[in-house]
């Protein structure tokens, strides 16, 4: 659970910014910070990739059903990762370009440059070893940063949802800007941001 002090502080800093910003962190109140749901961060990165540029549901859609293809074969989704299996993961629903990018992911962690090692680097210098990896851009190194290493202070510029709900409840373009009035809880920032855009219903 998201610390008191850290959340009394959201609301202080929110206040500031815009009414609406602060109404809504209030209305969500504490929030779960989950542990890594990864045991490597390879495969938080697997996932990260598929799910680039992609609807929650229809990235879950394309997981499953590599899940299921790696399952009937008395696999892994890892064990898809490597080449000879493009036919199948493109039948998945797996781009061309992001397949090329699972199968460096796998290859960048055989080679020993996704070990427990990073933990200890500032994001941007972590985020900077990441992002040598084909397919691998700003985007999926912040939600590694986020989700796997569970980084505080990240803001992720590149992410449509959380730059558009922080725009919307603050009237305010420049959402660097604001997420960095919330250093150094920027991530926990982002995390309301999603959680505001996933309990409002999407029509259209």
């Amino acid at each position: 659970m998201l610390d008191a002090d850290i959340y009394e502080r959201m609301l202080d800093t929110a206040a500031t910014v815009a009414e609406p910003l602060r109404a809504t962190i209030a209305a969500i109140g504490l929030i779960e910070i989950a542990p890594p749901a990864h045991a490597s961060l390879a495969e938080r990165l697997f996932v990260e990739v598929v799910n680039q540029q992609l609807s929650t549901k229809a990235a879950l859609s394309i997981w499953t059903r590599i899940e299921a293809a790696a399952a009937a074969q008395s696999g892994t989704p890892r064990d898809l990762f490597v080449p000879g299996t493009e036919a199948l993961l493109r039948g998945c629903g797996v781009s061309a370009n992001k397949v090329r990018a699972l199968h460096a992911i796998r290859e960048a962690e055989e080679a020993g440059l996704l070990g427990a090692d990073l933990a200890a680097l500032p994001h941007a210098e972590r985020s900077a070893v990441l992002r040598r990896i084909r397919g691998v851009g700003p985007w999926t190194a912040d939600m590694a940063g986020i989700f796997h290493f569970l980084d505080p202070d990240i803001w992720p510029v590149g992410d449509v949802a959380a730059v558009g709900v922080l725009r919307r409840l603050t009237g305010i373009e420049d959402s660097v800007a604001v997420a960095a009035r919330f250093a150094p809880y920027r991530s926990i920032l982002a995390r309301y941001m999603w959680r505001s855009r996933d309990a409002v219903p999407v029509t259209g």
